[in-house]
């Protein structure tokens, strides 16, 4: 199943802030022998958000969503989700409760009595409302649960509560998944060489060996590093290794400098 991120946040967008999530959940899913198949930021725009989960759930895919689940007036996700479903938005008991525990838990902390009906309380339990049917997801952080509704799963933007509430999910939900298939990954650098003089070479190494892909990353280099192309080959650990002999071979052929990065 292909697994995808949703990232959302103006902040992001604008700058403000430079995402975290990316690298770490492809960081996450490689530990687990897995994969990032796509990933898409997006704004704080109601309409854009909901556009885009229509088109996640009907994939199929398994979708990370990191951002936007408070209760403030910038935060959309949960609406947009409900919307996405044609659900309604519904207080979720078990987030409410875990939410109400949290205000219980900080009011002992300072000594004082929880006040469960003031209008601030009220405005943080709107973060316990989602899609209709929605299952939670643990938050070790501060217990506030983020939630899931079939294979999409919806995690506040703070990586300190998005990792371990998507490593959760991972090893909770897709243990099955984990390092089913073998791969490996091999490659050169290639010196002041054209990549268009290169394709004929990858072309044939695709189709020699059809479960590996050949991956071509140029460099213009800069003071310290001459102009490059990484030039490798990834997959099935067996293919991967013959056409990666294949591929030295064809390079000494060729008569180009390359060495093993």
């Amino acid at each position: 199943m292909p697994i995808g991120l949703i990232i959302i946040g103006d902040e992001i967008l604008s700058g403000k802030r430079v995402d975290q999530h990316f690298p770490k959940v492809v960081q996450l899913l490689a530990a687990r022998g897995l994969q990032l198949g796509w990933a898409e930021f997006l704004g704080d725009d109601r309409e854009r958000i909901t556009a885009t989960l229509q088109r996640t759930f009907a994939s199929g895919d398994i979708v990370f969503s990191c951002g936007g689940i408070g209760a403030t007036p910038d935060d959309h996700t949960r609406q947009a989700a409900a919307a996405a479903l044609g659900l309604p938005l519904l207080m979720h008991e078990g987030a409410k409760e875990s939410i109400q525990q949290r205000v219980r838990q900080i009011a002992a902390e300072k000594g004082e009595a929880p006040d469960l009906t003031s209008a601030e309380h009220l405005q943080r339990l709107q973060m316990a409302e989602f899609p209709q049917g929605a299952a939670l997801i643990p938050n070790p952080y501060n217990g506030v649960a983020g939630f899931a509704y079939g294979t999409h799963y919806f995690v506040p933007g703070f990586p300190v509560m998005a990792w371990p509430m998507i490593e959760w999910v991972l090893d909770t939900h897709y243990a099955d998944l984990f390092n089913r298939e073998p791969r490996a990954e091999q490659s050169v650098l290639v010196y002041e060489a054209a990549e268009a003089a290169l394709t004929p070479l990858m072309l044939a190494l695709e189709a020699a060996w059809p479960r590996i892909k050949v991956f071509s990353l140029p460099s213009v280099g800069d003071a310290n590093t001459r102009r490059h192309i990484e030039l490798g080959v990834k997959g099935d650990p067996a293919q991967c290794e013959a056409a990666f002999a294949h591929m030295c071979r064809e390079l000494d052929a060729l008569n180009v400098e390359y060495v093993k990065p």
